[in-house]
């Protein structure tokens, strides 16, 4: 089967190989590949022969050894089993090996127990070799302490690495070494105290004498050395809250700070007068007055010691060490914790005197932190101050930040409840702007205030508690207030909320009068002012660091401290956490004021509105437009005076405006007057030049009217706002007002009668069909009634309906650019002279 398979294969490459005659040619290089191949695998297969030999050859030695370690395992192992039951006296090894195992522990607990007593012998020697040098010489004495402090810091390592298990070895030698710490520190202390009491200190004014020199700067250098090990050790040790890392006190500075510390303790923890719990800056002031009095001392004659000692280590990095101001600061501080400590449980039940207490720590932090330029030995993260120990790591922030949103709710509701809350300030605030009301102004105070007393926090979450629980809280408070005084305004002037609140038709008229623009006026403006506040206050350096910190830290987590980060977006700016650069801390509070300055704009532009169509009702009423007249006509319209149904509305006008003229900014009171214009626009069209035919003397007694509008409204508004918002009725009634015969007209007519009075041409006597009007107008003005160059009625109404392209001349002429050619065509077509 094999064969037959084989011959197949060959079979099939020779099918492959020789396909034609002309491969025949290549047989001869077909048949030598063949035989390279052949031997190729031949020498394969002998090479694979070979490797099998050898595998077999290795395994079979291997397993030969194996068999002989295994036989001398076993001799071993009966030879053990028998030295077992020879040693324990057992008769089976199962029996002999716990008890051999008992003995080994043995062997290895007082092998344990003798190196524990050689090191106690160490210790013991290098202490007592310490002591008896601290006898005679006490520089003698420094160099067996650092022997025994290098021993405990190794053990300490030890310890750690062997999971505590010698903890009654690591307290016996810790005790020791602290023992001698304590007497060489003390003996090396007596030594600077001796020079110190040379030069009198604490003297403000102390002068230390070259004579002094050698003998103080070897008291200090022997302090540092004894305290260089722990410093380069552990560079910082637990505070008393056992929390976070602060700064050793170098050793020197400890026995220069201790008499001013006796002295603080003199007059701020006993019962002296200025020991008081109300005030905080007594002792804080005094601890300023120590750092402006000894700090030119410490600079001139312990600065340098301090150079030269710690010139060249990893010390000399950091300025709580290598500075002598920053080393005498770290001193004093202390003192002040222990102060600090006793003090804040005295008056957390007291609100005024703890925000007094923690407003007042929190400047010393600022003193310290930027006039004396101290950063704790924290590099660029800065030294976040003795307020930010206790508030953070005491957890005394909880409770200061009740008393403080306490306080400010507080303070909130007494500016509420003021009798003038809802007074409108026009003085505090630029003559041209929206005027808010005192009540807005006395909040946005208040909230400053709150910003200025949570400025000097380092701690970013502490700023945003701030933030959201007070000064956001008390935005949203008011803004509820000012959001319900403009529904409860909608609704009762409604129809419906009327009725429901039971509003007298008396009460009706005052809302919708002034005093219902005040109370609007009053929402707006407090709304514009507290939007632009906020505006502002994002633009603040302040507001911008925390907002570019709560950026950073909502990009990286989910949540900023206890809240979502979509918590957070919700009360502050939906782009928290977003990839764009645009937003800021009050986005969201400032857009809900903007919507309630819009809604309110809008409700005074409606009220308005609805105010001027009803004191225009009278006036759509009458009808003496197309009366002729003899009477002075157009050219003399500035002799006539207003309809007497118009008073209403100018009554009104004048009334509103002069008030909104002082509540509201020049640009919202343009804005509304633009709106009321139009609507007064729109009704005098559609009521009066689209309904009325209308004679010269009616189109100038329209003309009066809205003159008349125009001057009361430019009056508060400015120059120019009522002609444009009501160019489309002007130029209406300048259209249907043309003179039947302008002076255009009037020239040709008088060429005419000239030149049939020479017998030339006959002429047409004008005056004879061009209206009583026109006749009086020459009798009265001796003139023509339009100035040189205007058309006449018959000549605009001959180009105006010939076709639209000469009826946009000729109204272009006219200077009239807002009404279309069909509105033209309408108005024009009122005009009496026209009406057949």
């Amino acid at each position: 089967m094999a064969m037959d398979e084989t011959e197949a294969r060959v079979a099939d490459y020779l099918d492959d190989k020789l396909q034609t005659l002309g491969d025949l040619d290549s047989l001869d290089a077909l048949l030598a590949t063949i035989h390279s191949q052949h031997g190729l695998l031949k020498q394969q297969l002998h090479h694979a022969q070979q490797d099998l030999h050898d595998a077999k050859h290795a395994v079979r030695d291997h397993q030969q050894a194996l068999q002989e370690h295994a036989r001398g395992f076993r001799a071993d192992q009966a030879d053990i089993d028998r030295r077992l039951m020879v040693v324990t006296a057992s008769e089976t090894s199962d029996d002999a090996v716990p008890r051999f195992e008992a003995a080994l522990d043995a062997l290895h607990r007082l092998d344990v127990a003798n190196g524990y007593v050689d090191l106690l012998q160490e210790v013991d020697a290098i202490s007592h070799e310490a002591r008896s040098q601290l006898q005679t010489s006490n520089d003698a004495a420094l160099e067996p302490y650092k022997q025994l402090r290098a021993l405990h810091t190794r053990l300490i390592l030890l310890q750690q690495e062997a999971e505590g298990a010698a903890p009654q070895l690591l307290h016996h030698v810790n005790q020791i070494t602290q023992a001698l710490r304590t007497q060489i520190l003390a003996a090396f202390s007596a030594d600077l105290e001796a020079v110190l009491k040379k030069i009198k200190w604490p003297t403000p004014k102390a002068i230390l004498p070259s004579q002094l020199q050698e003998e103080w700067s070897t008291a200090i250098i022997k302090l540092l050395d004894l305290q260089m090990p722990e410093l380069e050790g552990m560079e910082y040790s637990k505070g008393p809250a056992n929390k976070i890392m602060l700064p050793a006190v170098l050793f020197p500075f400890q026995v220069l700070v201790q008499p001013l510390e006796m002295r603080f303790r003199y007059h701020f923890e006993g019962d002296k007068p200025t020991n008081r719990i109300d005030r905080p800056e007594f002792f804080l002031s005094h601890i300023a007055t120590l750092l402006s009095d000894y700090s030119a001392f410490v600079l001139d004659h312990v600065q340098p010691i301090l150079l030269r000692q710690f010139r060249g280590t990893d010390l000399a990095l950091n300025p709580v060490y290598i500075d002598a101001t920053s080393a005498f600061i770290t001193a004093l501080l202390p003192m002040l914790r222990t102060k600090i400590g006793a003090l804040l449980p005295k008056v957390a039940e007291q609100p005024q005197l703890l925000s007094h207490f923690m407003h007042e720590l929190m400047n010393f932090d600022t003193t310290i932190r930027e006039e004396w330029r101290y950063d704790g030995g924290y590099g660029l993260e800065g030294w976040k101050g003795l307020s930010w120990e206790f508030l953070v790591q005491a957890d005394w922030f909880g409770r200061w930040l009740q008393v403080e949103k306490d306080f400010a709710h507080a303070r909130y509701q007494s500016i509420v409840d003021a009798p003038d809350f809802g007074d409108l300030d026009y003085e505090s605030v630029d003559p041209k702007a929206n005027k808010p009301t005192k009540g807005a102004i006395r909040v946005n105070d208040l909230l400053e205030t709150i910003t200025d007393r949570y400025r000097p926090l380092t701690s970013f979450t502490q700023k945003l508690r701030f933030l959201m629980d007070i000064q956001i809280a008390i935005f949203d408070k008011l803004h509820e207030r000012l959001r319900n005084s403009l529904e409860a305004y909608r609704t009762m002037t409604t129809t419906f909320g009327r009725a429901v609140s039971g509003v007298t038709k008396e009460d009706q008229q005052k809302l919708l009068g002034v005093e219902g623009l005040e109370r609007l006026c009053k929402t707006y403006g407090s709304a514009d002012y507290l939007e632009k506040a906020m505006r502002d206050w994002s633009d603040d350096v302040f507001f911008l660091d925390i907002w570019e910190e709560l950026q950073d830290r909502a990009r990286q987590a989910n949540s900023i401290g206890t809240m979502t980060v979509a918590d957070v977006a919700q009360r502050t700016s939906s782009a928290v956490g977003g990839d764009s650069d645009g937003g800021a801390l009050f986005d969201e509070t400032a857009g809900w004021y903007s919507r309630l300055r819009i809604d309110s704009e809008e409700i005074i532009t409606e009220t308005l509105n609805n105010n001027v169509r009803v004191a225009l009702g009278p006036y759509r009423q009458i009808n003496p437009w197309a009366t002729l007249s003899s009477q002075p006509s157009a050219s003399a319209g500035a002799n006539l005076s207003p309809t007497a149904e118009l008073d209403a509305l100018v009554a009104h006008l004048s009334t509103t405006l002069g008030f909104l003229s002082r509540a509201l900014a020049l640009a919202p009171l343009r804005r509304i007057t633009r709106v009321v214009l139009g609507t007064i626009s729109t009704y005098i069209w559609d009521n009066v030049l689209s309904r009325h035919r209308f004679s010269t003397a009616g189109a100038a007694q329209l003309q009066t009217d809205l003159s008349a509008i125009c001057r009361v409204i430019d009056k508060f508004v400015g120059a120019g706002v009522a002609e444009s918002g009501l160019r489309k009725c002007l130029e209406g009634v300048q259209l249907v007002g043309l003179p039947v015969k302008g002076s255009k007209a009037q020239a040709r007519s008088i060429d005419q009668t000239t030149t049939g009075a020479d017998g030339d041409e006959g002429g047409e006597d004008w005056d004879a069909w061009a209206g009583d009007a026109d006749v009086a107008e020459k009798e009265n003005t001796g003139k023509p009634s339009a100035e040189a160059g205007e058309l006449g009625l018959w000549e605009v109404e001959k180009r105006l309906f010939a076709d639209n392209q000469s009826a946009r001349e000729v109204l272009e002429e006219l200077g009239m650019d807002t009404l279309t050619e069909m509105e033209a065509r309408a108005v024009l077509g009122k005009r009496v002279e026209l009406a057949g």
